[in-house]
């Protein structure tokens, strides 16, 4: 089933035995990538990937199926993958909650996955956390339950099986370093993002990958409003891009009104892929870039930003 329109349809029909299904193999495959994926090297929770081909990047989508899919439509993913394209698309993260699609978004980046394992990377973002730093609100049960009734709290619990095989972070060669949301400011070397899941809670790297956020007013690093994480100013990420010798981090997390911003003078770019309420920004937008360029900073990024 390589159709896109079949697979938003499935989507919204699949009953909780053939999701179930689908989310076993999902966790599955996903724990068996080690070393080697096609065009992907992979160490614990840490994806590298040569500077060739063509990498599309989607941000928080939190249950909005309706600009999934036109994501997916716009950048012709599917048909380029069905073509064995060098191409890849990556999550940064925060698949479900605060929209009613979250099941159905879930359905079809899992059958994706399935489809195109070697061309697809889902990261982790805070609302796909470990139990101790689980989001809030988090809606992604009652949705559940309302898709499937009873059979809901079961599809909820593979679900959280998933959760853990998802990845900490990207980098792609020489270019930029992908996180669902900040920089782990204690991190000294790669290995810090590789098994950062691993060292959680006794140490907070996934803690802050998961939900800091830059700050453009101070130094070193703060408390975050959020209440997990932490504020980080422009001399944490020019020492943490300076560790792993690239040019910049790709976020998601937090919410842009028009799909992106760019903080840290051009060393941050945050994407925000999911319209309507309770954010009601203007746009959302995401990246599509062909790796063999050599952007130095996010500026050069913004002719291949697409909004809508």
């Amino acid at each position: 089933m390589t159709n896109l329109a079949e697979m938003a349809r499935k989507a919204l029909e699949a009953d909780s035995t053939e999701y179930i299904s689908l989310i076993g193999k999902a966790t599955k495959l996903l724990a068996s990538e080690k070393e080697q994926i096609g065009n992907l090297g992979i160490e614990g929770r840490l994806v590298n990937v040569k500077a060739s081909g063509e990498a599309i990047v989607i941000g928080d989508l939190h249950g909005d199926l309706e600009s999934l899919v036109y994501m997916l439509k716009t950048c012709r993913f599917v048909e380029k993958a069905t073509k064995n394209k060098e191409v890849l698309l990556v999550f940064l993260g925060d698949y479900g909650d605060r929209g009613i699609y979250s099941p159905e978004v879930y359905y079809l980046v899992l059958k994706l996955k399935q489809l195109f394992p070697q061309k697809i990377v889902l990261m982790r973002g805070n609302h796909e956390g470990p139990d101790d730093l689980l989001a809030y609100p988090h809606d992604l049960p009652e949705n559940l339950r309302t898709r499937f009734g009873e059979e809901g709290s079961v599809v909820y619990s593979k679900i959280r099986e998933l959760f853990p095989y998802l990845y900490n972070a990207v980098v792609v060669d020489e270019l930029c370093v992908m996180v669902h949301a900040g920089v782990p400011s204690r991190a000294s070397s790669l290995e810090d993002l590789k098994f950062a899941h691993l060292k959680h809670p006794k140490e907070r790297h996934l803690e802050e990958i998961l939900w800091s956020d830059p700050d453009e007013t101070i130094k070193g690093n703060r408390p975050s409003a959020r209440g997990a994480g932490r504020l980080f100013g422009e001399d944490v990420t020019r020492k943490f891009l300076s560790t792993l010798d690239v040019k910049m981090l790709i976020r998601g997390h937090e919410p842009a009104q028009n799909g992106f911003k760019i903080s840290h003078n051009g060393k941050i770019l945050t994407l925000f892929s999911r319209k309507g309420q309770p954010y009601f920004n203007a746009s959302a937008a995401y990246l599509q870039l062909g790796l063999s360029l050599k952007p130095q900073n996010v500026y050069e990024l913004v002719p291949y930003i697409h909004k809508f």
